[in-house]
């Protein structure tokens, strides 16, 4: 009995470049045409680089937290 080969995900390297591949896969899902089982797979790759891209926020965000002591301050645009 003969085994699929695996599809190899790769990270993303940067928040960016994540954030990019995310929007150019959503502009695909949302012409709506791929097959269902693209569909599913491209799905799931973007819950991946989601994940990614909320990981990577809240790193900064703790960052930030670190720099500013712990007083973080509500932003208000000017």
């Amino acid at each position: 009995m003969a085994t699929s080969p695996k599809t190899v995900v790769t990270s993303p390297v940067s928040y960016e470049a994540a954030l990019l591949e995310l929007e150019q896969l959503v502009a695909r899902i949302e012409a709506g045409d791929m097959p269902l089982e693209q569909l599913l797979s491209q799905y799931q790759r973007g819950a991946e680089l989601l994940k990614f891209c909320r990981e990577r926020l809240e790193k900064v965000e703790d960052q930030i937290k670190v720099l500013d002591q712990g007083a973080l301050k509500t932003w208000t645009p000017e």
